[in-house]
């Protein structure tokens, strides 16, 4: 079968991880680079690809690569591409966005004109047409353009990935759900460790850990654009990838997973949020002050996203925030906890200086994963 090549975004950063889940899909890595993956596979590896990657922001296909310094040069390249193997003669088509670094094209918009204009070109030249409609399915395209090296992509996504569709309700700075994933992959935590969030704000960080515990795939029941490009993928292969998916699931595993947070209605949003993703008997939520941090066993992991003081009346409170949370973290036993952060005082707050440190970008935000590694558990059966 025809095999197509794929780019994945990430969050910077996180592209090793990206990698290894693309990877344990059986998929053949093609490339990594900053901020992306590309991979080769057949239309179902696509299917597979958006329904079960947990770190990746989308999925795109590789329509092509070229050097571009001219607008001339950017036109004629985008011209070059076999849109038509892909957009039907009723397909709405534009360019969802434009990202350019150290390159002599630099306006998105510009961008985004001239290469509507040679797509258009292109395909009135495939079906005979002088005007295109526009009135059926989506074929939103994206394009990076570094050091004039142009590489464009057809979105097969639609709504980034990190929309899993339960978390409707949100807290005030939350978590991307597919941040959330990769900073779970990036600890030795397993599902049927103890795990605690203490400002679990709407519940990301448990609910994915609840649905990586349980093999939840995390694009399973949500839509994907390229759904309704069926004579591209056909429909039987969304539903083989969501029927191998729901054979995975094992929705009855016994977890440890507890959220806390100050404020009653982020846990009453929380627990509303578990319910939507079916993770509600998975995970408990509680109200609890990071001071009242406890717990009675062994080998447990914190895993949170404490407030940062973006906002001034957190910034007052932010340096005794993290020592109580330093505080509570020394009095567990053999304990490990992982902390994402813009504060750069962190670990002077904390107490302690972190036994690894990743930089990281939350959204648009530069920020730190502290990484306080405990002892492993002895004596456990293999």
């Amino acid at each position: 079968m025809e095999k197509l090549e794929y780019i994945v975004p990430c969050h910077f950063g996180l592209e090793a991880v990206l990698k290894r889940e693309i990877t344990d899909l059986g998929l053949e890595i093609t490339g990594v680079e900053d901020g992306r993956v590309t991979f080769a596979g057949d239309r179902q590896a696509l299917c597979r690809a958006n329904i079960f990657l947990r770190s990746a922001q989308r999925i795109l296909i590789k329509m092509g690569s070229f050097h571009a310094e001219t607008f001339e040069e950017l036109f004629q390249g985008t011209k070059a591409l076999p849109w038509e193997a892909f957009i039907p003669r009723d397909g709405r088509f534009w360019v969802a966005k434009a990202a350019s670094v150290k390159s002599g094209l630099f306006s998105p918009s510009d961008i985004q004109s001239v290469m509507k204009k040679a797509m258009v070109e292109r395909m009135k030249g495939v079906y005979h047409v002088d005007w295109f409609a526009e009135s059926g399915a989506d074929y939103p395209v994206r394009v990076f353009i570094k050091k004039d090296e142009v590489t464009v992509g057809l979105d097969t996504t639609g709504e980034s990935l990190h929309k899993r569709g339960y978390r409707k309700l949100t807290a005030k700075a939350p978590i991307a759900e597919n941040l959330a994933a990769a900073l779970l992959m990036l600890t030795p935590w397993r599902g049927e460790r103890i795990l605690v969030d203490p400002f679990c704000g709407s519940g990301t960080i448990p609910i994915e850990a609840a649905m990586m515990a349980a093999h939840m795939a995390p694009g399973k029941n949500r839509s994907f654009t390229a759904e309704k490009w069926e004579h591209v993928f056909a429909a039987k292969l969304w539903q083989n990838t969501r029927e191998e998916a729901s054979a995975m699931e094992t929705p009855d595993v016994e977890t440890q997973i507890q959220g806390y947070d100050i404020d009653d209605e982020m846990v009453s949003i929380a627990r509303a949020n578990a319910k939507l993703a079916g993770v509600e008997n998975l995970v408990h939520f509680q109200k609890r002050d990071v001071a009242q941090l406890s717990h009675a066993k062994k080998y447990g992991f914190i895993l949170t996203n404490p407030p940062y003081g973006e906002r001034l009346e957190e910034k007052e409170n932010l340096k005794a925030l993290y020592r109580t949370l330093g505080e509570r973290y020394q009095a567990l036993d053999s304990w490990s906890m992982y902390v994402i952060t813009s504060y750069e005082q962190a670990e002077t707050a904390i107490g302690k200086k972190a036994d690894k440190n990743r930089k990281l970008y939350n959204g648009m935000i530069k920020t730190y994963f502290y990484q306080y590694m405990g002892p492993k558990p002895t004596g456990r059966r293999k």
